[in-house]
């Protein structure tokens, strides 16, 4: 098993930055995926990034030059800087963790932008 913590979310306002933090912990593989996903008030959730073991992104268009995935594996953290943040990234935010075939998810945090 492996649990997934994240930290870091909060109100902030249009045009401000946050850095959502996720911990992984347990029976933790070298090799994975780990990214992060949101979901909008009353809408399905979608992806935002991710990042791979052997350090290759992705990032959702929505988001592409705002925000950045990165990693430490040396801690089993994976990071989501949000910059120039819009009313409509408001969300609760997943940390997720791909390795052996399964599917890892975290509680979620709540990132709110509004003036």
């Amino acid at each position: 098993q492996v649990q997934l913590v994240e930290s870091g979310g909060g109100l902030v306002q249009p045009g401000g930055s946050l850095r959502l933090s996720c911990a992984a912990s347990g029976s933790i593989f070298n090799i994975y995926v780990m990214g992060w996903y949101r979901q909008p008030p009353g809408k399905q959730r979608e992806l935002v990034a991710t990042i791979s073991s052997g350090g290759s992104t992705n990032v959702a268009d929505s988001v592409k030059g705002r925000f950045t995935i990165s990693s430490d594996n040396a801690k089993n953290m994976v990071y989501l800087q949000m910059n120039s943040l819009k009313p409509e990234d408001t969300a609760v935010y997943y940390c997720n963790r791909v390795q052996g075939l399964r599917y890892y998810w975290g509680q979620g945090t709540q990132v709110t932008v509004s003036s």
